[in-house]
C-alpha cells in the first residue's frame, strides 16, 4: 500500500488522482482549503469503502505556518510517503498579501512547494520509489523571473505571476536535487496540458471570460490523469525530469541554470528566516 500526499486534492485533477489511488487500495492524504470540498472527497471515499485510507487536512498553504503544521501532522502520523503531488494554486486577478506579508501566489505556488518538498523529504526517502510531482509549466526563459521584484509589488499581472511561479518551480527542482545528491527521490516537473479542471481563483470579468474559454478547450481530467500517473507509477531514472504533456523537456539548459537555482535558494532561505 502506497501513501500519497496531494495538495489541491479536493478539486479537479487532484481529486481525480486521490480517488484513483483509493480505488487501487492505497492511502491518501488530501490537503485543501475548503471544508466543504474536503467533506465531499471524504464522502466519495466512503462510497468506495476507503474512508479508513483517506485523511483530509484543511489548511491554507499560502501561509508558512500552515505548511509547517501540515508537515508536523504528516510526520507524526505516517512513517513513509511514497509520492508528493504539488498541485495547489489559486488565480488572483488582483494582488493579495497574506497575513505573513507574502504575495499570495508566490506563497502558495512557490513557497509551499519548497516547504513541503523539503519538509517531507525524510519520509519520502523511506519509500521504495519516492517521487515528487510538481504540476507546473517546465521550461521557458529565465527572463520570466523578476529577480528585483519576485512578489510583484510593482506592476502586478496575474498571468505574469503564474508564469513566474512555473519558472520558480523549475529552479526549485534543480535546487532540490542538488541539496539531496544521494537521495532516491525523483523530482518530476509536469505540465499535463490544458485541462478542464477546477480553475479555482478570484477573477475579474476579463479573466473570467478567458477561463470560460479554457474550460471549453481543455482536455478532460481523465486525459491529464493518464499523463500524471505515468510518472507517478514509473518514476524516471534521473533525479530531475521535466515534461510538457508527452514531450520531454531537457533539464540541463538555460531554463534550469544551476546558478539561478542557487540564487533562488538563498533568497528563499532569507525570506523564511
Amino acid at each position: 500500500m502506497k501513501t500519497v500526499v496531494i495538495t489541491g486534492g479536493t478539486d479537479g485533477m487532484g481529486r481525480a488522482l486521490a480517488l484513483t489511488y483509493l480505488r487501487r487500495g492505497d492511502r491518501v492524504i488530501v490537503i485543501g482549503t475548503s471544508a466543504r470540498k474536503g467533506r465531499a472527497v471524504l464522502d466519495a471515499a466512503a462510497e468506495l469503502d476507503a474512508d479508513q485510507r483517506i485523511e483530509f487536512i484543511q489548511a491554507d498553504l499560502s501561509l508558512v505556518v500552515e505548511n509547517h503544521r501540515v508537515i508536523d501532522r504528516i510526520t507524526a502520523t505516517y512513517q513513509v510517503v511514497d509520492a508528493l503531488v504539488l498541485g495547489a494554486r489559486y488565480f488572483r486577478a488582483t494582488r493579495s498579501v497574506t497575513s505573513e506579508g507574502f504575495e499570495a501566489n508566490f506563497a502558495l505556488f512557490y513557497l509551499s512547494r519548497y516547504l513541503l518538498g523539503h519538509g517531507l523529504a525524510p519520509l519520502l526517502d523511506q519509500a521504495d520509489a519516492p517521487v515528487i510531482l510538481d504540476l507546473a509549466g517546465p521550461g521557458g526563459s529565465l527572463s520570466l523571473i523578476r529577480w528585483d521584484d519576485l512578489q510583484f509589488e510593482r506592476g502586478y499581472s496575474p498571468d505574469a505571476v503564474m508564469r513566474q511561479c512555473g519558472k520558480l518551480s523549475d529552479l526549485l527542482g534543480v535546487a532540490f536535487t542538488r541539496r539531496y545528491p544521494h537521495s532516491r527521490i525523483r523530482y518530476v516537473l509536469l505540465h499535463p496540458g490544458l485541462t478542464a479542471t477546477g480553475f479555482t481563483g478570484e477573477y475579474d470579468a476579463a479573466s473570467a471570460e478567458v477561463v470560460a474559454g479554457m474550460r471549453e478547450r481543455g482536455q478532460p481530467v481523465a486525459v491529464a490523469l493518464v499523463r500524471i500517473l505515468r510518472h507517478l507509477d514509473h518514476p524516471p531514472s534521473t533525479p530531475l525530469a521535466a515534461f510538457m504533456q508527452d514531450n520531454t523537456v531537457e533539464v540541463d539548459g538555460e531554463p534550469f541554470d544551476l546558478e539561478a537555482a542557487d540564487r533562488l535558494s538563498r533568497i528563499t532561505s532569507n525570506l523564511l528566516r
